[in-house]
């Protein structure tokens, strides 16, 4: 049984959701304000956190940010929210969530962005190292470096460097890319480019010699490519 830490201080949408996962067969837990919900999801262990953005005591965002930079800890989240602009998603995803879900949703999306989540987390592989060129990526600590230079990775552009460095020298499409974080449910059109952006900036812009490539009309290529 998976254990879901529920993060709301709305008692109406807490409710609601709370009564449908363990309809489902979840074990929820609850808190009311971003205080206790960072101590729980500190302090015990969960399967998935789902996150409202706007808390009491602390936001999901500093929740997010204080989770994977502070605890370290790597436990899914979906983060729930009223903001719907492009701007917010982005902000929520680079904070640490790895999926987001605009109030207000049906329950069928949420199982499904839930049962996402929970499929990617539990088919993490076992601990290997990557490498293309100067970059490494061990897939167990999710330590990444280039030139001996540690680097720091959103989980999503982790997710995208895992997926690249895997394909490599092959191109990889848009699409297979997009399901490798995302599955099926793509957050946005807009979202992959936002984050290859991202990536490109820490693993290519302080380097001399590019390694992520777009291939017009085929996808993207993480290769040490003569000419460039």
């Amino acid at each position: 049984m998976s254990i879901i830490l529920l993060v709301e201080d709305n008692h109406d949408i807490a409710a609601m959701v709370g009564d449908h996962l363990e309809s489902e067969g979840y074990e929820v837990d609850y808190a009311a304000d971003g205080l206790t919900g960072l101590h729980l999801a500190v302090t015990e262990s969960f399967d998935a956190i789902i996150l409202d953005l706007m808390l009491p005591g602390m936001d999901g965002m500093d929740i997010c940010r204080k989770l994977r930079d502070d605890a370290g800890k790597d436990t899914p989240i979906l983060m729930l929210t009223a903001r719907d602009t492009l701007e917010d998603k982005v902000a929520g995803l680079d904070a640490g969530a790895d999926d987001y879900l605009v109030k207000p949703f049906e329950m069928d999306e949420l199982d499904a962005r839930l049962n996402a989540m929970l499929r990617r987390a539990s088919g993490e592989m076992t601990s290997q190292v990557l490498r293309v060129s100067d970059l490494t990526l061990n897939t167990g600590t999710y330590e990444v470096e280039r030139a001996g230079k540690s680097l720091t990775l959103t989980p999503i552009c982790l997710k995208l460097l895992i997926a690249l460095m895997k394909a490599s020298p092959k191109v990889i499409s848009r699409r297979d890319l997009e399901r490798a974080v995302w599955d099926d449910i793509v957050p946005d059109s807009d979202a992959l480019r936002s984050h290859l952006y991202n990536l490109r900036k820490v693993i290519d812009k302080p380097f001399d010699q590019p390694l992520l490539h777009t291939v017009q009309g085929l996808g993207y290529r993480l290769a040490e490519l003569d000419g460039d």
